[in-house]
């Protein structure tokens, strides 16, 4: 939208009348053309529209395009390196260090980038428990982001509660904003910046939403465990009994999906903390994957494709009758949705419940050697959540291929650990042993061979088998010990062939799946050995990985 015109815009008349008393003049944020609060779901869609942001799609969903960005840009986090984190923090290929004058400086130039701009502004919470609920103020450049903002996290009750936020943690996006490496010390013109410190994040060069929920969830990540709040990147649900069971994983595994149960009621689909009273969702929102999305398979999630409110990122549609394909990848294979968790019909009102029974680790094996489920002893439940092994599938990070890349991403969520991931774990541990929490790990990737030879376990046997462990079925079965990593497996579940349950049975090969499962102990036994050399602690847990003899 051109800055220099004077054009009335649909939210206009209402931009201030949810406004702080808590100004932005804060954060530094002067001479502003326009400040457009806390404005509503629907008044958000008329600005985003009225300025070129977006689409209307059949059914009423918002459809957006990211641009050159269609996923997180890892590479280009950056946290400010300064005296009162310096010494907690995990430096290093995810918390890279950023110099407080560098900081300083690109922030006078996004100030100064946004002067005679109109800028939205969010005022809302992280953390449904009222007790660890942190204030969030989030300012944004596009009406579609601050839609973003309001549809992830927890809005206030009241216009009073509105008017009195103060934040404790700000972000600023402004995505037009392209840094310089020479004079920003930035890698490229992309930027994610953390400053502890200021309790402040800057994002510039980069449209896409996921920006803003992670990082917020690496402030969480950084500051809840002072409050003995362990942090996790995982969905939960709850049976009709109370029992509870949450879901690590990295994007692609199904943590989304496997979540959505129509049996059991969800308490979200990514964030979570897991304090003394139990687990709680750190959101208000939802943001799932929306490529290739069946109705018949995932029909909660496709449902929200067809609603009001909910925010399409890089969907393909027919311009004519704005009729979306899900199916079309064309502009990413990260193509994403943003909903209210109110949309899926069984969701927990209060976003909170007890103390997981069952913690399951989500791991797309793309070796296809690892078995569809098994058992983990606490402490192989500390080696396997430290390792954090699953395949990168396409599209969810930049530079990501057709093809699964293996990586090992520590606590299933290695891009937003501040604290090095012994903590976590140790934290973990602490709370399966306390509460008795049955721990599983559960293969969503590749059978019968690896990608490209093997096929994709179905996820009917998944959503069998998780049903099995989470109701007690698998209790009382018969198990035997994987001689390499030492898993418990199941000989038997009802409604699963016993014959893919022992993943050499599903090879054409027996030698060559022993090869690529020594190979993929190897991969582990090397990335531990780089984790635990950080951190004096984990020594001796390597025992509780794979062995090869």
């Amino acid at each position: 939208m051109n800055i220099y015109s004077d054009i009335p815009t649909p939210g206009q008349k209402e931009a201030n009348l949810s406004a702080s008393v808590y100004g932005l003049e804060n954060h530094g944020l002067r001479n502003l053309k326009r400040v457009y609060w806390n404005l509503s779901a629907a008044a958000l869609y008329e600005e985003a529209i009225f300025r070129g942001e977006g689409w209307l799609a059949r059914h009423g969903p918002l459809i957006v395009h990211t641009g050159k960005h269609t996923a997180r840009a890892a590479a280009d986090k950056f946290v400010v390196k300064e005296a009162t984190s310096e010494e907690w923090i995990w430096w290093g290929t995810y918390n890279r260090p950023f110099a407080p004058e560098a900081f300083n400086t690109l922030l006078s130039r996004v100030l100064g980038y946004l002067q005679g701009r109109d800028v939205f502004v969010q005022d809302c919470f992280a953390g449904s428990d009222p007790d660890y609920r942190m204030p969030v103020r989030i300012i944004t450049e596009h009406a579609w982001h601050s839609l973003f903002a309001r549809t992830m996290f927890i809005k206030p009750e009241t216009l009073d509660m509105a008017q009195k936020h103060v934040p404790d943690f700000t972000v600023i996006a402004a995505p037009g904003f392209n840094a310089n490496p020479m004079v920003d010390s930035t890698r490229t013109e992309t930027f994610i910046v953390l400053n502890p410190a200021a309790r402040l994040a800057i994002i510039g060069g980069t449209c896409y939403g996921g920006e803003i929920k992670k990082t917020i969830f690496t402030v969480l990540n950084a500051l809840l465990p002072f409050e003995g709040v362990l942090p996790m990147h995982c969905s939960a649900n709850v049976d009709g009994k109370g029992g509870v069971a949450i879901f690590f994983g990295l994007s692609g595994t199904g943590k989304t999906t496997l979540s959505a149960d129509p049996r059991r009621h969800l308490i979200g689909d990514d964030e979570h903390g897991w304090s003394d009273s139990g687990v709680f969702n750190f959101e208000d929102g939802c943001y799932a994957k929306m490529i290739r999305l069946s109705a018949s398979a995932e029909p909660q999630i496709h449902a929200c494709t067809r609603r009001f409110g909910t925010i399409l990122e890089n969907v393909v549609f027919d311009p004519r009758t704005r009729e979306l394909d899900l199916n079309d990848s064309s502009l990413t294979e990260n193509t994403r949705g943003a909903y209210p968790l109110s949309y899926i019909d069984n969701a927990l009102e209060a976003k909170r419940a007890g103390h997981p029974n069952d913690v399951v680790f989500l791991t797309c094996d793309a070796s296809g050697v690892l078995p569809p489920i098994s058992r983990l002893t606490p402490d192989q439940a500390v080696y396997h959540f430290m390792s954090g092994y699953t395949s990168k599938i396409a599209g969810t990070e930049i530079g990501l291929g057709v093809e699964p890349v293996i990586t090992f991403s520590a606590c299933f969520g290695g891009p937003f650990m501040v604290h090095h991931p012994y903590k976590y774990a140790q934290m973990l541990k602490t709370r399966i042993m306390k509460h008795g929490s049955k721990v599983w790990m559960v293969n969503t990737g590749w059978t019968g061979g690896a990608f490209g030879i093997g096929r994709r376990i179905s996820i009917q046997h998944t959503r069998a088998l998780l049903d099995a462990a989470l109701t007690g079925k698998l209790d009382n079965v018969e198990y035997t010990v994987e001689p390499v990593f030492g898993l418990q497996v199941p000989k038997s579940c009802e409604g699963v062939p016993s014959s893919i349950l022992d993943p050499a049975n599903t090879w054409s090969s027996r030698e060559d799946y022993n090869q690529k499962m020594r190979s993929l102990a190897s991969r582990f036994i090397e990335n531990f050995e780089l984790l635990a050399g950080q951190e004096t602690g984990a020594s001796g847990l390597e025992a509780h990985g794979p062995k090869l003899k």
